[in-house]
């Protein structure tokens, strides 16, 4: 009997099921819930981009990101923020629709990490304003003109956000590898404004200044994000001519927009070399990305995935682009790799991984919350008319006779890996958790 592997179905919020799912939510979620149900356009958006993720219609980490981030700016942008608690009110507002986001693709990591890319950034504005106010810092000078739905292109005089946060973080912690890496300029400093007693009236106003100040702040980090997210290809392909060498011969599998762009910029930079592209099978995706290398004018040969030990010996450096990363260094790559992680070992070859910040992820991969593999469908791997005969049973005991295993996923232990290269540069494994850490806060981990 042929046995069929998939994936599970995974519950779905519609809006039929929503006032069943209010009376299960304690009463903070509830306030959150109904305040979404008043703004229709915002609710239809949510459940339109569940919908898209649990159909698997959004291919690619990159999209999955940039189409999450840009759903929770308008989550941001619409939600009404109370005088008291504004942070904690945002913060509640994007863990409801970051757990439904979640809950409907958990194998794409890339959701679950800038939802807790835009909490922590949440966090830091609202901790910035906290230390402005503490030091006496005038940043209320904002006019009630200056308030933006859609959250583009708030105006407001003087410093920047971007710049008032980062001056604000570096006197809370000593500088790490990322802040310097960041470039905040030293004309950037926070101006000091001694404060002055201020009546009721004045009071009020900045009140009201301040909600809009983190609201903006919080938008505007958020438009950084999305800016950074589509400009990761750029950024990591910018250094590639210091990992790649004239004559040399690169090894790499399965498609990636990311190495794409990565081999393309060293050709660009007259390097001469040779690439070996895994066929990837079952799904066939290093065809296509050897006709996007032959298309750019690069010397490349088609091997199959059992032919990676017999060419490794040839091979100068193994380059593979990440599904994710994972905060111990492992990374979850497409299925094989670590096949050619473990022939790169053996012969001594540098495996190299490339991933954009957003792959980045907190979680340790024996979280139980982490899904590391999806099981695709058996007719990838052959054809059900050609095993008709096996549909039967046996001897009668009721065992199948064939069953049919697709993983989506490989993973690669970090002690198999030799460097990442990320938008911010080129790191070791054991550095990763440092990396991660400027991202994220660890009360964002479990949402």
């Amino acid at each position: 009997m042929l046995t069929i592997w998939s994936s599970g179905s995974i519950p779905f919020l519609s809006r039929r099921n929503i006032p069943s799912l209010l009376r299960l939510l304690t009463v903070r979620h509830r306030h959150i819930f109904t305040g979404l149900s008043k703004m229709p356009d915002v609710q239809s958006m949510v459940l339109e981009f569940v919908n898209k993720l649990r159909k698997r219609k959004i291919e690619g980490s990159q999209a999955t990101a940039r189409c999450t981030v840009e759903l929770l700016r308008s989550v941001i942008s619409h939600h009404r923020v109370p005088h008291a608690n504004q942070a904690s009110a945002l913060i509640d507002a994007v863990k409801a629709v970051g757990a439904q986001l979640v809950a409907a693709n958990p194998v794409e990591l890339a959701v679950g990490n800038v939802v807790r890319r835009v909490l922590h950034i949440i966090r830091e504005e609202d901790l910035s304003l906290a230390t402005a106010a503490v030091a006496g810092f005038d940043l209320l000078d904002a006019s009630d003109d200056d308030e933006d739905v859609n959250g583009k292109g708030i105006g407001y005089p003087g410093m920047s956000a971007a710049v008032v946060a980062a001056a604000a973080r570096s006197t809370l912690r000593p500088p790490s590898l990322q802040t310097l890496l960041e470039g905040t300029p030293e004309s950037a400093t926070v101006p000091y404004t001694s404060s002055s007693g201020a009546d009721s009236e004045s009071k009020t106003a900045d009140k009201s200044s301040v909600t809009r100040k983190l609201k903006h702040d919080v938008i505007e980090g958020v438009n950084q994000l999305i800016h950074e997210i589509a400009g990761c290809h750029e950024q990591i392909a910018e250094q590639a001519i210091e990992h790649i060498h004239q004559n040399e011969v690169i090894l790499t599998l399965g498609s990636s927009r990311t190495v794409l762009e990565f081999l393309c910029a060293a050709k660009e930079k007259k390097r001469s070399f040779r690439v070996f592209v895994a066929e990837g099978a079952p799904r066939y995706q290093g065809h296509l990305l050897a006709k996007e290398l032959v298309a750019r004018g690069l010397q490349t040969t088609v091997i199959t995935d059992s032919a990676v030990f017999a060419m490794i010996s040839r091979v100068n450096m193994v380059i593979i682009g990440a599904h994710a990363v994972m905060a111990n260094g492992g990374v979850i790559g497409p299925v094989g790799v670590n096949m050619a992680a473990l022939a790169a070992k053996k012969h001594a070859v540098p495996f190299v991984v490339l991933a954009g910040s957003h792959k980045l992820c907190p979680l340790y991969p024996h979280n139980p919350e982490v899904l590391l593999n999806e099981l695709r469908s058996p007719s990838e791997l052959l054809d059900f008319g050609e095993f008709s005969d096996c549909l039967d049973f046996g001897s009668g005991s009721g065992s199948p006779l064939v069953q049919v295993v697709n993983p989506t996923f490989d993973y690669v232990p970090p002690s198999l890996v030799s460097l990442f290269i990320t938008d911010t540069g080129g790191h070791n494994p054991s550095y990763m958790y440092r990396l991660i850490a400027d991202y994220y806060s660890a009360d964002d981990l479990v949402m």
